[in-house]
């Protein structure tokens, strides 16, 4: 199965794909990489790495849409059969032809803690401002809103008393380093049906 990887930063989640695919724990391999900044981690990865990368900055785009169908634009030369969102941080429309094609990866239990402004250490902090016992990552396909897609997936981690932001973001990538990997290859075994709001995990045959 072939991926294109979405990135807007430090690209740790494309390195554990990677690492996975080289592992041969994943079916899948990374076809392309779109990164929406210049200068970050995860470029210098994906060159590393000897991979397709296209850089479209975000600001040089006078909207959402325009933004999006440039990525579509970049990404469909490589036919990929999955696109999956890596710490990507720009709102993306979702064409015709993709829907049900894309995944995304948060740091928290959604739907709390997501939305617009929620990412990283913000939403760690907020986790620790609410005084909640758990939290977590979930997997979700993306639709139109942020964060609000049917969800695929989740992980629990404890919140515990003496947390960080730091030190509970650490527990909680470690759980998407397992999380997004199954996730994928739930996909690929084509046990993902999703039933409006829900997605169901079929059977394997």
């Amino acid at each position: 199965m072939r991926l294109a990887v979405l990135l807007s930063g430090g690209g740790r989640t494309l390195e554990n794909l990677l690492a996975c695919s080289q592992r041969g724990e994943l079916p899948a391999r990374v076809a392309v990489v779109v990164s929406s900044r210049e200068g970050v981690r995860g470029n210098d990865i994906a060159r590393a790495a000897g991979l397709p990368l296209v850089v479209l900055p975000r600001r040089q785009f006078p909207s959402a849409v325009a933004f999006s169908e440039a990525i579509w634009a970049a990404i469909e030369p490589y036919a990929v059969d999955l696109v999956v969102l890596a710490g990507f941080l720009s709102k993306l429309t979702i064409p015709a032809a993709y829907e049900g094609r894309v995944m995304n990866i948060h740091p928290s239990l959604l739907p709390l803690f997501g939305g617009r402004g929620f990412y990283g250490e913000r939403v760690h902090r907020a986790v620790l401002e609410a005084g909640v016992k758990v939290s977590g990552c979930t997997v979700h396909f993306v639709d139109e809103h942020y964060d609000a897609g049917p969800i695929i997936l989740q992980r629990c981690v404890p919140v515990l008393d003496d947390d960080t932001p730091e030190s509970l973001a650490e527990r909680v990538f470690a759980e998407e380093c397992r999380a997004y990997p199954e996730a994928i290859q739930l996909f690929a075994a084509g046990r993902l049906r999703i039933e409006g709001r829900r997605v169901r995990v079929l059977d394997p045959e």
